[in-house]
Formats: C-alpha cells, sequence, structure tokens
C-alpha cells in the first residue's frame, strides 16, 4: 500500500522544527546533547518487528524514519529493516541494547521475558484506551516510569503509536461457553496469553510472519492480530471461519519506539527533540489511520468474504475479566518498581473511567447509530 506522506515536504518538516518543537512539553529534548546545534550528520538503523512496508505498523515505522529524516534537514537519516532483515523481529530488544541498532520499533509485551512489568507499557487486558493510554504516559507519569524500567538496559522507550481497541481474534471453533476456550492451541502474546492459560487455553508466541502457516497447518486453532485493517492484509480470513470481538487483550496497544540511550544523547540537542516530537507525531497519527483504515477493511471482510463475525459471550468475558484481574495483581506483586508501575496504572485508569462514563460513554450510548 502506497504510504501517503505526513506533513508531506521538507517545508513541512520545517515547520514542525519551528513550531510543534518549541510547545511540545514532556517530549522535549533531555538537554544532553553534545551542543544545541550541530552541522554533523548521523546515520542510524531502526530495526522493528514487523514485516518490511507492512499497513500501519510497518508502515509507520517508515513514516518515522522518514519524518526525521525531513524535520532533520538530512542531519540524521534512519534506514528501516524489516523483522529479519537485519535481526529476527523478537530479538529487537537486544539489538538496540547492545548497538546493533540505534532505534526499534516494536511493542513492549514482546519482552516480558526479560522485564515483565514491561507488559503495563503495552497494553493490559480490559485496560485502558488508546486515548486513556496516551493521557496517562504523557501527562499521568507513565513515561517516566517507562523510562525508568527501561533505564538499566541502556535504552529510552518513546510511545509511536497505539492500534486502538483490536478484534478478539480468528477462530476455527466456535466460542459458546467458558469451556470451549479449554485446550485451544491460540497465538496470543502479553497478558492476555496468560489469561487464556488459567482459562485453560494454550497461548502459543510466534511473530506475526508465522500465523497465517501456523493458523492453516493446524499448528495453532486460533489467533489475535490486530484488526479487520491488518487482518485483511494478512488474509487470515482465508484461514479460520469465527472472527470475535471485542478484543478484550489488547484495548488500546501502543508500540514503542526504543532508543539506544548512548547513541540517543550523542546527538545534538535539536536532534534529540526531533526524534521524540517525530514519534509523538506517530504515536498520534497510527490511531487516526487505524481508525479510518479499520472501517473499510471490515465492510471488505463482511461483504465481499463473508466473514463469521460473533461477539464472545458474556460469560466468556466475564470470566476472563476475574482472570485478568488475578493476572495483573501478581505482576504487580513481583518487587517494588512493578507494584509503583501497577497503582500509577490503576489509579489513573479509575479516574479517566469516571470521567469517561459520563463523557465519552454516555455520548455514544445516546448518539446511538
Amino acid at each position: 500500500m502506497k504510504r501517503r506522506k505526513f506533513l508531506g515536504t521538507a517545508g513541512a518538516g520545517a515547520l514542525l522544527t519551528g513550531g510543534l518543537l518549541s510547545g511540545c512539553g514532556q517530549e522535549d529534548s533531555q538537554g544532553s546533547g553534545q551542543a544545541t546545534t550541530s552541522q554533523q550528520t548521523f546515520k542510524w538503523k531502526m530495526v522493528t518487528t514487523w514485516q518490511k512496508n507492512f499497513p500501519g505498523l510497518g508502515t509507520a515505522a517508515n513514516n518515522l524514519a522518514r519524518l526525521i529524516g525531513e524535520m532533520s534537514g538530512g542531519r540524521l537519516k534512519v534506514k528501516v529493516y524489516g523483522a529479519n532483515e537485519l535481526v529476527p523481529p523478537l530479538e529487537i530488544f537486544d539489538a538496540v541494547a547492545n548497538g546493533t541498532a540505534e532505534m526499534g520499533h516494536t511493542s513492549a509485551y514482546y519482552w516480558k521475558g526479560k522485564i515483565p512489568v514491561a507488559q503495563f507499557f503495552s497494553t493490559v487486558p480490559f485496560g485502558m484506551t488508546a486515548m486513556e493510554m496516551n493521557a496517562w504516559l504523557y501527562y499521568g507519569g507513565g513515561m517516566e516510569l517507562w523510562r525508568e524500567v527501561y533505564a538499566p538496559h541502556g535504552l529510552i522507550p518513546v510511545a509511536a503509536g497505539n492500534s486502538g481497541v483490536q478484534m478478539g481474534g480468528w477462530f476455527n471453533k466456535e466460542i459458546n461457553k467458558v469451556e470451549d476456550l479449554q485446550g485451544l492451541k491460540m497465538r496470543i502474546p502479553g497478558l492476555g496469553g496468560e489469561v487464556l492459560r488459567r482459562a485453560g487455553g494454550t497461548p502459543v508466541g510466534m511473530p506475526g510472519t508465522e500465523i497465517f502457516t501456523s493458523l492453516q497447518s493446524g499448528v495453532i486453532d486460533a489467533t489475535e492480530w490486530v484488526g479487520p485493517w491488518n487482518d485483511l492484509a494478512k488474509a487470515l480470513h482465508k484461514v479460520a471461519k469465527y472472527y470475535y470481538y471485542p478484543g478484550w487483550h489488547e484495548p488500546g496497544t501502543t508500540m514503542e519506539c526504543m532508543l539506544n540511550q548512548a547513541a540517543f544523547e550523542a546527538l545534538p540537542d535539536d536532534l534529540q527533540s526531533i526524534v521524540m516530537n517525530a514519534c509523538k507525531v506517530v504515536n498520534l497519527d497510527m490511531t487516526a489511520e487505524f481508525t479510518a483504515r479499520n472501517n473499510t477493511a471490515l465492510q471488505t471482510l463482511v461483504n465481499e468474504h463473508q466473514v463469521d463475525v460473533r461477539e464472545f459471550p458474556g460469560a466468556v468475558l466475564d470470566k476472563l475479566r476475574l482472570l485478568s484481574a488475578e493476572v495483573v495483581a501478581e505482576l504487580a506483586g513481583q518487587d517494588e518498581l512493578s507494584a509503583r508501575v501497577y497503582e500509577s496504572y490503576r489509579q489513573f485508569q479509575q479516574q479517566v473511567v469516571a470521567w469517561h462514563d459520563i463523557s465519552e460513554r454516555t455520548y455514544l450510548n445516546v448518539r446511538g447509530g
């Protein structure tokens, strides 16, 4: 899919550099660069978890690299490597930490084996939506905690995309009751995978590049991916019968740009600010694009491919909600930092729910169709 240019030309990039950078408060430069400005040029590598040019995810990485190049006037050039082009998709964390690449585009729940608490900064089952996650990260202390979590690894995390509420996934068996989850082999990452395990299923970890063939061959019985736009691009409707909603496991999944701290701090202050604010542009742009593209893709799946779209039964969702609370609480009890992240996340969600109950939720209910 040919990607439109967000903000267009280098002239627009200059506008961003002069205007947006002066007013983005929390995402401004950390002030550790060599000097305020410099004519020195830099060449960086960005590794990603996604297939090269994959709609929404892969193109967001491309967009980020392009924006950095335009906004810097070519002083910082970033070359993007898709999954397996430079390193395997689930080895992004180590590649950026050890300097193989200066930055990576991925999502934090892939590192649950290394840093379990990192999952809070990706998505939490029955947790916050994209808008709520951004509010917590930018204005609720979430970003500061995230950076504290990654600091021992020499990494700086930055929000760089959000898919919004996802779909529940593709299944080759009907889910009519909780017992139907028993023995279900499903590709599902992060905290949602542990919830499925406690419900009697078998979570399977694998990168997105392996989903289609695994579902086709019967290695897995079900898979979640993202939503109609990305799922149509993977042609998952060809290898599964039922398409369930809602995406209880991923209500607002944040994508991350992880930066090698040493490489970032070697940049002049203005280039640091450009990197941070380019991430912010891509973070907000991705949610808008997913919202727009999912509309059309869902109609295509239903009308052209006769996909059977179903809602999870209430009893199934109730059970998954209870199990999710247990899983998240146990994660919070692992250490002092995890407890602080959990408490910050929990308190912010409670506060924003109180507001959205009388704003977003009420409005959507009275708006109707």
